[in-house]
């Protein structure tokens, strides 16, 4: 199944959580915080939105770093995602 986002909507498949610190320490479930690094699977058309236009900066295949808490999350096929707005995408790792 394709997910195909609409005006300056972004979708990322998240990259799993570390299970482990740098000193090897185990992390619980529980106490892993959410990934803030991301690959991007689609991107919107961007257009006019809200009587502004939005070019879209993004493109599929790039790891980008985006805000904590933002976007929303959805699993598809066993795989998670995150719909978000491209200003939530803060960063676009090279």
């Amino acid at each position: 199944m394709n997910i195909k986002p609409l005006a300056d909507n972004v979708v990322l498949k998240l990259t799993a959580a570390e299970e482990t610190t740098k000193s090897g320490i185990v992390l619980a479930a529980t106490v892993k915080e959410k990934p803030q690094l991301a690959e991007v699977v689609a991107v919107g058309p961007g257009g006019i939105i809200n009587g502004n236009d939005v070019k879209m900066y993004v493109e599929v295949g790039q790891k980008v770093v985006f805000t904590k808490y933002s976007g929303t999350e959805i699993k598809l096929d066993s795989e998670e995602y995150i719909i978000m707005r491209q200003s939530d995408i803060l960063a676009v790792v090279e």
